[in-house]
């Protein structure tokens, strides 16, 4: 079944309330996505102070609060209205100020060359046209500016996990039905070739994987559905970490390195 993008446009709070799905994007797959990004940092020897970063699909703002947190003043970006303004309330409550717009990945409405990084993270499987939204993005982007990105493998075992575990199967599904369509799912050299068509250059890629083990996760999907434990709390109990498996969730990132 296709992606329903109109999902994200749900009433309520569907970011940070931890008892909904989504919010497992937060305490699962954000502490392997940071230490990736601060690793990036470190690579390239870079301070995020006085740094400008674009979130692009920042939903709720689960992860620009983070990547503001580092020092980056944040711009984030995305289509959804209810999910801006749950950012906005959020971001505002924390007294963090992070700037929200809505707007598309296909067309971003800054200039040419106006942030030293942005980032794409659970997006690119969820858009029609990633060519469009890889160059966009590159287009904004300062050169020598970074480009970082996580996205899904469309592999058997990503079908088995974020489709079957996920979305279908009774007893573990936790997830909405059509969160995601395994036919969008991106191999990584079809990604290469997006990059290398915008004119970056790919530094590195990695992969994501759970802390628990195949039979654990199982166990905490299902502790998930019986209601005994928040999606909040089964991503604290299995957090996403750096690893060389790249068969499910892979994170990377490139660098401008010349102007269109």
């Amino acid at each position: 079944m296709p992606v329903d993008n109109a999902l994200y446009d749900a009433p309520g709070d569907i970011w940070w309330d931890e008892t909904r799905p989504l919010n497992a994007l937060r305490t699962a797959i954000n502490p392997g996505r940071m230490d990736y990004v601060r690793r990036v940092l470190q690579q390239h020897g870079w301070s995020a102070e006085g740094r400008t970063a674009l979130d692009v699909g920042c939903g709720g703002g689960i992860m620009a609060e983070e990547v503001a947190a580092l020092g980056f003043r944040v711009t984030g970006v995305d289509p959804s209205e209810s999910s801006l303004a749950t950012a906005r309330r959020h971001a505002a409550a924390g007294g963090l100020d992070i700037t929200y717009a809505r707007a598309p990945g296909e067309s971003l409405p800054y200039p040419d060359e106006s942030f030293d990084l942005v980032y794409c993270c659970d997006v690119l499987e969820h858009v029609e046209d990633v060519d469009r939204v890889v160059a966009e993005a590159a287009r904004v982007l300062k050169p020598a500016g970074i480009y970082l990105y996580d996205t899904i493998n469309r592999t058997a075992v990503s079908r088995l996990v974020m489709i079957k575990l996920f979305q279908e199967w009774r007893a573990t599904a936790f997830m909405p039905a059509h969160l995601h369509d395994w036919s969008q799912f991106i191999k990584p050299d079809e990604l290469d070739a997006s990059l290398t068509r915008a004119r970056l250059r790919q530094v590195d890629s990695i992969g994501l994987k759970p802390s628990a083990n195949p039979i654990r996760l199982i166990s905490l999907l299902r502790e998930v559905k019986r209601g005994r434990i928040t999606p909040a709390e089964m991503g604290r109990l299995s957090p996403m970490a750096i690893s060389r498996d790249r068969s499910v969730l892979y994170a990377g990132h490139a660098m401008k390195t010349t102007r269109p």
